[in-house]
C-alpha cells in the first residue's frame, strides 16, 4: 500500500506540475495575442488617422466666390439646382470648358475616387492615391441639360485614352462621369453607347475603346484655392491639354 501511495502521489505531482506548465504557456500564448491585437487596433487607429485628414490648408476659404459667375464655391447651392462631376484630364482645361456656360453657377475643381481623404495636388500627382482630377458643374436645369453637358464631356477630350490625355499621363487624368442620380446613370450609359458609335463610324479612335469609368459620385474634395478657374486668373498659362477625337454626339 504504502509504495502504491508513492506512485499514486508522483502520477499527481507530475500532472500538476504538466498542468502549471500548461497553464503558464497559455498564458503567455494569450498575452502575446493580446499584445497582437492591440498592435493591431493601434495600426488601425493610425491608418484612420491618416485617411481622415483634415481640409487641407490651400482649399479655397469658405467666402471664396466664383471668378467667373461670382457665385459660391461651397453648398448650399440654389434650390432646384442639379450637380455634374467629370474627369476628363487636366482639371484646369476641363473646368474652362464649362465654367462660362449659359445656366452653369459655379465649377469647383478637385479630386474623387482616391483612398485618402483631402489630398494635396503633390500627393494626387505621384499617383499613389487612385484620385481622379475633375471638376463640379453646378448648374441650373432649367437653362442647361445634363445632356448638354454630356455632349460638351464625350466631344471635348478623348474618352479612348486610358489614364492620358495627350501628354498628360496617370491615373489622375482618366476619363470618367460620376452620377448623382438613376438619370444621370441612364443619359450617361446612353450617350456612351451613342458615342462609341460615332467613334467607329468615323475611325477617328483608330479602333480604340471608351475607357470611361461611370460611376456613383465618391465624396469630392476641393482642390488648392489657386487651381480654381485657374485658365480665367491673369497670368495663367492658359493650357490645355485635352485631345479631342473629332467626333460628335449624334
Amino acid at each position: 500500500p504504502g509504495g502504491s501511495w508513492s506512485r499514486a502521489s508522483g502520477r499527481s505531482l507530475l500532472l500538476g506540475a504538466t498542468s502549471v506548465a500548461l497553464l503558464r504557456s497559455f498564458s503567455r500564448s494569450a498575452a502575446r495575442c493580446d499584445a497582437g491585437a492591440l498592435r493591431g487596433e493601434r495600426r488601425v487607429r493610425r491608418l484612420a488617422t491618416v485617411r481622415e485628414r483634415p481640409v487641407i490648408a490651400d482649399a479655397p476659404p469658405p467666402d471664396r466666390k466664383h471668378v467667373i459667375t461670382g457665385n459660391r464655391l461651397y453648398p448650399p447651392w440654389p434650390a432646384g439646382f442639379e450637380v455634374a462631376t467629370f474627369g476628363m484630364g487636366c482639371f484646369w482645361c476641363s473646368e474652362n470648358l464649362y465654367m462660362k456656360m449659359p445656366g452653369v453657377y459655379s465649377t469647383q475643381v478637385g479630386y474623387l475616387g482616391g483612398d485618402i481623404a483631402n489630398p494635396s495636388y503633390h500627393e494626387v500627382c505621384t499617383g499613389a492615391t487612385g484620385h481622379n482630377e475633375v471638376v463640379r458643374v453646378v448648374y441650373d436645369p432649367a437653362v442647361v441639360s445634363y445632356r448638354e453637358l454630356l455632349t460638351v464631356f464625350w466631344e471635348r477630350h478623348d474618352p479612348t485614352t486610358l489614364n492620358r490625355q495627350g501628354h498628360d499621363v496617370g491615373t489622375q487624368y482618366r476619363s470618367g462621369i460620376y452620377f448623382y442620380s438613376e438619370d444621370q446613370r441612364l443619359a450617361a450609359e446612353e450617350t456612351k453607347a451613342r458615342f462609341a458609335k460615332a467613334l467607329e463610324e468615323s475611325g477617328s479612335a483608330q479602333g480604340r475603346q471608351i475607357s470611361t469609368e461611370i460611376v456613383p459620385a465618391p465624396e469630392f474634395y476641393y482642390a488648392e484655392d489657386y487651381h480654381q478657374q485657374y485658365d480665367a486668373k491673369p497670368g495663367s498659362r492658359q493650357y490645355c491639354g485635352l485631345q479631342p477625337t473629332g467626333a460628335k454626339l449624334p
